[in-house]
């Protein structure tokens, strides 16, 4: 299982091991069959960096499964929809092809991005998981972002004490992508 994903899924300024994906790792190896968890995520990621990296990424690991988190920084930056909707599904494509399947995880903006941007980015995840079959976590961060006591001061990146939640969000519909996953 491979997640390609930015500074929320790559443990921002907290112990490694407190991170959604780590929690994650820990959980899979008691399951059965025991799965092995690559994070390749890097803080500032966008889409298109995530898709520069990504043929490299399925040729070296193999995955059954990726979980797609990208899309923030794109937002943050203010990018054009249509750009990050077109990276978005190369990567889909790029995994599909690989033999891969995919989870993809949404994300929401700060409400001063204004809402139809916001709009925009929250259609242009469920569009993507529609065309391409695939699960959906609408908003990675839901009962989080919200919670100034589980935020980090910036108010865009979780504290360790949110991330068992965020790992709450992604679980149904990993075990979706998980069932489908080989």
């Amino acid at each position: 299982m491979l997640v390609l994903g930015d500074s929320l899924s790559a443990a921002y300024r907290i112990a490694a091991e407190s991170g959604w994906v780590a929690l994650l790792s820990e959980r899979l190896q008691q399951a059965q069959p025991p799965r092995t968890v690559i994070n390749a995520s890097i803080s500032g990621e966008t889409s298109a960096g995530g898709l520069q990296r990504l043929p490299a990424l399925l040729a070296q690991h193999k995955p059954g499964l990726v979980i797609v988190e990208l899309g923030a920084n794109d937002g943050l930056r203010g990018l054009p929809l249509e750009q990050i909707q077109t990276n978005l599904k190369r990567i889909l494509t790029a995994c599909r092809d690989a033999g891969a399947n995919v989870l993809l995880l949404g994300i929401e903006l700060p409400v001063n991005y204004g809402p139809q941007y916001r709009g925009g980015l929250r259609q242009l995840y469920r569009d993507a998981a529609v065309e391409f079959n695939v699960p959906l976590v609408p908003f990675l961060l839901e009962g989080v972002a919200d919670n100034a006591a589980l935020m980090q001061e910036d108010g865009l990146h979780p504290l360790a004490a949110g991330e068992p939640r965020v790992l709450d969000n992604v679980w149904p519909a990993l075990q979706t992508a998980l069932s489908k996953s080989h």
